[in-house]
């Protein structure tokens, strides 16, 4: 893994792979191109390059981190190695862990498996009386 104080700079979707934050390339750069990669409060583009210091807002589906840059790095290594190139805010860790806790009390929506005979005519009787 390249050590920080060689680079200066490297692009956000390489440094975004690079972190484990999106499996591959493409994906960072499509996330980048879709408005879910913010660095220091502005938009991004795949090319820009990132310092150290740089805080990033990343959306991944339904999480949102928010990771300020430590180190540099254009080649992905192992996960301990990844994780020591950004620090999570703690107003981050709070609310993703806020999230988990709301999903685990909500539970999962929807059935867990399609209706059997029996309860389709129970909700083809439902929904012809409405």
């Amino acid at each position: 893994m390249t050590a920080s104080n060689e680079l200066t700079a490297v692009r956000a979707d390489v440094w975004l792979w690079a972190a484990r934050f999106f499996k591959t390339r493409a994906l960072a750069k499509h996330a980048i191109d879709g408005g879910k990669v913010d660095v220091n409060d502005a938009g991004c583009k795949p090319a820009k390059t990132l310092h150290g210091g740089d805080r990033l807002r990343i959306t991944r589906g339904e999480e949102r981190l928010e990771v300020e840059v430590l180190a540099l790095s254009e080649r992905r290594g192992p996960a301990p190695a990844a994780q020591a190139l950004y620090r999570e805010t703690e107003a981050s860790l709070a609310a993703r862990e806020a999230a988990r806790e709301q999903r685990r009390l909500v539970g999962t929506v929807g059935p867990l498996r399609r209706p059997d005979k029996q309860e389709r005519r129970e909700l083809r009787r439902l929904k012809d009386s409405l």
